[in-house]
């Protein structure tokens, strides 16, 4: 994450485990036994071992492994809902594990909101009133309370439908509403636990859209769990992939699809289609060469011929994209007099972000010969990706084809060969 993020929880040797004796199984813990062994030899379950990691302020952070692997267990260890065996837990700083009964419950009416699997509303109760209900369990006035519930629903695309109740909605609907019952509380951090996946696929995606949506308007620490890898990847800016009550690896989805740090982590994720989840920003290749808006068409001119190039990146002199201009266009402007290369530049040349999936550029890359431009937040040319870079990247990650790899949804754009356009484009 960038270094300018906060760390909003901190996780330290967290361990659980489910018994009445665990300190035999810690003991076996620390000398390397498995979870099944440690079963087995002591009755004890552990569902978390030795867990260590940080989220960061504002992210998504998916934990994922296959049943049994300590998710679940994990996310309620975050907010005490399981208490922790040993290890610490921090909020903004403060060890959550040595709070008494009271502060905790201040903690998680104050920091946490919590969205479930199976939505967990009240079936007498209103669409409304199910999302106050963390606001009356705070003591807040009923006015106030029903004000800012109305405001959540607003967040979730329920406007309208406060005095429903649970029974007149869908299952999608159903869980926007936990969504706004955790929202409503206005939490530091939320915490999803297989908070989709009692959703039919249709359902499920729009609300995995739903979500990223809500999350860059409202910029909330979200820890989500589940045991889709799609969904992962979709969702995460980073993933914690856990086994057997362990984590084998923290990082993001190209971190992990492209350096996977076990074994285990390279066998769960070799069936996926890397096209998803690699990345312009990996791809692209540095502009070498640019335009800049207070060039003259001689100039630009000159430049393309030093680099032997036909298209140049157009931008502001803080590298602010405005477009692109053409080798033959310039040559125009040349022979009419002109001075300035303001008329000439084309600004419909659509730019991506270098998180754009490579996916999402094999039909830009076909549609023609020009290179699609990849800018920060701040709209600066950072690079551009070629349909030559595009094919260099994907064979570097063990994506070209031939070699059993995924077929892209548009493969005549790989599969043809690069023009000399696309070549000598900057």
């Amino acid at each position: 994450m960038p270094e300018e993020q906060s760390v909003k929880i901190a996780v330290r040797g967290l361990t659980k485990v489910f018994g009445d004796e665990p300190e035999r199984a810690l003991e076996l813990l620390r000398q390397g036994e498995t979870k099944q062994t440690i079963l087995e030899r002591t009755g004890q379950a552990v569902g978390v071992a030795d867990a260590s990691f940080d989220v960061y302020e504002g992210e998504i952070l998916v934990v994922m492994g296959l049943s049994g692997s300590g998710k679940s267990s994990l996310i309620r260890c975050l907010n005490r809902l399981n208490e922790p065996t040993c290890g610490e837990i921090l909020i903004d700083g403060q060890d959550i594990v040595g709070l008494d009964h009271r502060a905790l419950l201040e903690v998680r009416r104050r920091k946490f909101g919590m969205v479930f699997q199976h939505f967990a509303l009240f079936p007498h109760r209103t669409i409304r009133e199910n999302v106050e209900y963390g606001l009356e369990i705070q003591g807040m006035a009923p006015e106030a309370r029903a004000e800012k519930a109305l405001v959540a629903l607003r967040q979730v695309g329920l406007e309208g439908w406060e005095n429903a109740t649970p029974g007149q909605l869908s299952g999608g609907m159903q869980q926007r509403v936990g969504l706004a019952r955790a929202l409503a509380v206005d939490p530091d951090v939320l915490l999803m636990d297989e908070a989709f996946s009692a959703l039919d696929p249709l359902i499920r995606r729009d609300m995995q859209q739903e979500l990223v949506a809500l999350q860059n308007r409202m910029q909330k620490t979200i820890v989500f769990i589940t045991h889709d890898l799609d969904e992962a990847l979709f969702l995460g800016n980073r993933i914690i992939l856990m086994k057997d009550a362990r984590i084998e690896q923290v990082g993001s989805a190209e971190d992990i699809l492209s350096n996977p740090a076990t074994a285990y982590v390279e066998r769960f994720v070799a069936e996926v289609d890397k096209t998803k989840v690699l990345t312009a920003g990996a791809v692209m290749r540095r502009a070498r060469t640019v335009a800049f808006t207070t060039d003259g068409p001689r100039t630009v001119l000159r430049k393309m011929e030093d680099e032997d190039l036909n298209v140049l990146c157009v931008v502001e002199g803080d590298f602010r994209l405005r477009g692109i201009v053409r080798d033959e266009t310039a040559l125009a402007a040349v022979q009419r007099g002109a001075r300035s290369i303001q008329d000439i530049i084309e600004p419909g040349i659509e730019p991506v972000s270098p998180e754009t999936p490579v996916r999402d550029l094999f039909g830009p890359l076909a549609a023609g010969p020009l290179p699609a431009p990849v800018i920060d937040e701040a709209g600066r040319l950072k690079g551009i990706v070629v349909r030559a870079s595009l094919l260099q990247g994907l064979a570097e990650a063990g994506l070209a084809n031939g070699n059993g790899s995924v077929e892209p949804e548009t493969p005549e754009a790989p599969a043809s060969e690069p023009s000399a356009t696309e070549e000598h484009a900057a």
